[in-house]
Parts: C-alpha cells; structure tokens; sequence
C-alpha cells in the first residue's frame, strides 16, 4: 500500500490554480527576501503551518510583509512540487516543506495547531469494503495538543 501526496477539497483548486496545463511549468522567478524568507519558514517548522502562522513567522524574521506576498509564494511553491498541502477537515489547509516521506497529522481542536504524527498503523486492508482495492489512506487525528491538555 502506498500513501498518496495528492491534494484533494478545497486546496485542491489552490495546487492546481498554480499552472495549467498539466505538466505545472512554472515560470522561473526572482528569488525576493520575502520569498526566501518564507522558504525559511517553511523549511525550519516542526509542524504544517497556516498561511497566517508563516506570514507571522515571516514577518518576525524580516519585518514588512503582505499576507499576499504569502499566499503567491505559496501558491507558486506548490505548483513547483516543494511545498505540499495538507487537508484538514473542516479547517483551512497547513502548508509543509515537501518529502518528509510518510506520516500523517494531529489536530488540537482548541488551538487549531496541526502536528506531524509519525507513527502508522500499517496495512489498512482489513478496513477496505469487499471488492475495493486501497491505493493509499490520509489519517488526522484529533484531540487536544500537550500544550493545551497542560492549560486545562
């Protein structure tokens, strides 16, 4: 069984929106201090992150940013493969640094944070309907954070 980096709901219109036709050829752009810097922080994060938490993270790092700046450099890094979209249902997607290999995501339902869960329980057949054959799954489980669970 293999598990699918394939963007599905509403992110999908995003990835896809990035170029058209299918192969994405994106045209080559100059390498700004806002982009860079959001490169940085995607690449640095321990967890998928919103696009207010980079542009937060962001503007920390290098001061005057637009939320805008964001969302094109996002979009872009996307349709070139380095950054992939990571659904959650119900919620507005997270954004991670491309080829972690694969995990799956917890959700703190009183922060809202999405976490990287390593950890997989494996072969997932037994849960397929006769007949159907898995080509892969996506798994978020939800709770509350350490953080949270500690604040009450």
């Amino acid at each position: 069984m293999t598990h699918t980096n394939r963007v599905h709901g509403p992110a999908a219109n995003f990835a896809d929106s990035a170029c058209t036709p299918l192969p994405c050829v994106v045209p080559p752009e100059r390498n700004t201090r806002q982009r860079q810097t959001i490169r940085d922080v995607l690449t640095h994060a321990a967890r998928p992150l919103s696009p207010g938490e980079i542009h937060a993270d962001a503007r920390k790092r290098l001061g005057a940013m637009g939320l805008a700046t964001v969302y094109r450099t996002l979009k872009r890094l996307v349709g070139e493969g380095q950054v992939e979209v990571v659904e959650i249902p119900g919620d507005s997607p997270r954004f991670e640094w491309a080829g972690k290999g694969h995990h799956h995501h917890f959700h703190c339902r009183r922060c809202g944070k999405v976490f990287e869960v390593d950890a997989c329980p494996g072969d997932l057949d037994r849960l397929t309907p006769k007949g159907f054959k898995l080509q892969g799954h996506e798994l978020v489980l939800f709770g509350r954070c350490a953080q949270c669970v500690r604040a009450g």
